[in-house]
């Protein structure tokens, strides 16, 4: 990966990082002040903390994947050490899905007279449910470059002991 790929993910990542605190900041202060712009109803407050975990869901993502790039510019991403970095995205991701699919349970009741919203919001979830899939099959292929990588080196210290 080359070093301008690398420095506009960074910042990238950077920006998306920023911004989840700043909104999540902004939510629990409106929640702990009762410093409330709406009108406090139960829902209102039910999709605040909702959108802060969501943001702590972001969050550990964009870490994960942060801390990922570094070990791909230093080398070290086909080791057992990226599985961890890996699992957690997908936690992450499996967590984002399933408090969309809360956001849309909450919702739903107000979608009477437009049930579609409901389905579309559904939909939603399970787009990013995909994603995490997406991330799954991706960490497969990581296991399976890490099964070769090490039968690579056993079968070098191999060829070194028979020269």
């Amino acid at each position: 990966m080359g070093k301008l790929t690398v420095r506009a993910l960074r910042a990238v990542l950077a920006v998306v990082l920023a911004g989840t605190v700043c909104v999540r900041a902004g939510m629990v202060w409106v929640l702990v002040t009762g410093n409330d712009p709406e009108d406090g109803s139960a829902p209102l407050t039910a999709f605040r903390v909702i959108t802060v975990l969501g943001m702590v869901t972001a969050q550990v993502a964009v870490v994960c994947v942060w801390r990922l790039v570094t070990m791909v510019r230093r080398g070290t991403v086909f080791s057992h050490a990226a599985f961890r970095y890996v699992d957690t995205v997908i936690g992450a991701i499996v967590a984002a899905a399933l408090l969309w699919f809360t956001v849309t349970g909450i919702d739903a009741p107000g979608q009477r007279d437009d049930p579609g919203v409901s389905v579309i919001m559904a939909g939603i979830g399970l787009a990013v449910l995909g994603v995490a899939l997406v991330v799954l099959v991706l960490r497969m292929l990581l296991a399976q470059a890490v099964a070769r990588d090490v039968e690579a080196a056993g079968m070098r210290a191999e060829l070194d002991e028979v020269i």
